[in-house]
């Protein structure tokens, strides 16, 4: 029976509080209006960034709301004037859509959008109204993606066709951890064949980012963590080496300018803490070196340091999704398919959403790289 125009209920992972614990709750969702995209999601990844919303971390949200935005799915309807997705074409959202007509998605040098939620957390569609609902209260949207429920509604900027044939369960890290690793290091340092990196943070996203240190041709990829159980998973996608900060009685950024000579070529961080931000920076070459800082620190969170850091030659960066537009997430999909690449070593679970607390839990302990949610049938 077609549920096209109708609204459908079904199961979704509700935060109704800050620092409050997931509640899985049955939800209406409604039909999509003009331009949106109801989406029946099938898999969604166990992102940190979700956790940093649920705990507090990160300021300006609103509540109760349905978090996830590193999703795939299959397209159940469409509203009126939707020309990109049609029902039954797979898809991944996307938590920076891409209008094609503001400034900031004519730049070629940006991947955001002026109609982007992030940082903004409305909570809304782009008409500033919800499609959630639960025990008759409205639920928020988070960047206008919201995958930790059976279905959600998307605006059609942020929906972006992929491969028919492609297995939803592991692209869905494409929509987030992936790109964003695996960008920052192809597409926002630019890492060059032959030069040295260090990655810190060794999560799903840190070997994301040594993946693409390995197609960009370092010849060192040194990983960072302070948990060695990590080292086996980084050195399976390409790092070198390893080390643990623990190890050492000296500062990290110390460590590795001794084991390299004078600093690393490049340094990506994802772990979200400024002292790490910092660490990450002044490990690499004082003229020349390359840092990029992915991780989402707490909103008070302040990063100081000399500005003589700087003016040696030093450049330090920022960027979100890898800098990939909404372009480059089938791409990379098709390369995916190719067998350019392989993010089976970044699964390490797989629960079903009703688990999302457990989920959770483990990646908060480090026992995890990335867990994926599996979603059951909805009505």
């Amino acid at each position: 029976m077609s549920t096209a125009g109708k609204v459908i209920k079904c199961t979704a992972a509700v935060v109704w509080e800050p620092g409050q614990p997931f509640s899985i709750e049955d939800i209406e969702v409604a039909p999509p209006k003009a331009h949106e995209v109801r989406v029946k999601i099938v898999a969604s990844g166990v992102c940190h960034t979700d956790y940093h919303v649920m705990s507090g971390s990160v300021d300006n949200i609103k509540y109760p709301l349905i978090l996830g935005h590193e999703g795939a799915g299959i397209v159940e309807s469409v509203g009126e004037g939707v020309k990109k997705v049609k029902p039954g074409d797979k898809v991944i959202p996307l938590s920076l859509p891409q209008c094609g007509k503001c400034l900031l998605c004519l730049n070629p040098k940006s991947n955001i959008c002026e109609k982007s939620d992030f940082g903004k957390y409305s909570g809304l569609m782009l008409d500033n109204t919800s499609r959630f609902t639960c025990k008759g209260k409205l639920i928020y949207h988070f960047v206008r993606t919201s995958t930790f429920t059976e279905y959600t509604v998307l605006d059609e900027i942020s929906v972006a066709k992929i491969d028919d044939s492609a297995p939803l369960d592991k692209v869905c890290l494409i929509s987030c951890g992936f790109s964003t690793g695996y960008g920052s290091a192809v597409k926002i340092a630019k890492v060059e064949p032959g030069s040295t990196c260090a990655v810190f943070g060794l999560g799903g996203v840190g070997l994301s980012g040594i993946i693409g240190c390995k197609a960009a041709g370092a010849s060192r990829i040194i990983g960072v963590d302070t948990n060695s159980k990590k080292f086996t998973a980084a050195k399976n996608v390409g790092a070198t080496e390893c080390i643990n900060p623990n190890d050492y009685k000296e500062p990290v950024h110390e460590v590795l300018t001794k084991m390299t000579g004078l600093g690393t070529d490049y340094s990506l961080e994802f772990v979200g803490d400024t002292n790490v931000m910092l660490s990450a920076l002044l490990s690499t070459n004082f003229a020349s070196g390359t840092t990029v800082i992915v991780g989402l620190a707490h909103y008070t969170a302040k990063m100081n340091f000399n500005p003589m850091v700087l003016l040696t030659g030093r450049t330090l960066k920022g960027g979100l999704l890898g800098g990939c537009k909404s372009k480059d997430i089938p791409k990379l999909v098709s390369d995916l398919m190719a067998k350019k690449f392989d993010l089976d070593g970044l699964i390490t679970h797989k629960m079903p959403l009703a688990k999302i607390n457990e989920a959770y839990d483990v990646l908060t302990k480090g026992e995890s790289l990335r867990t994926i949610l599996m979603m059951s049938s909805c009505e």
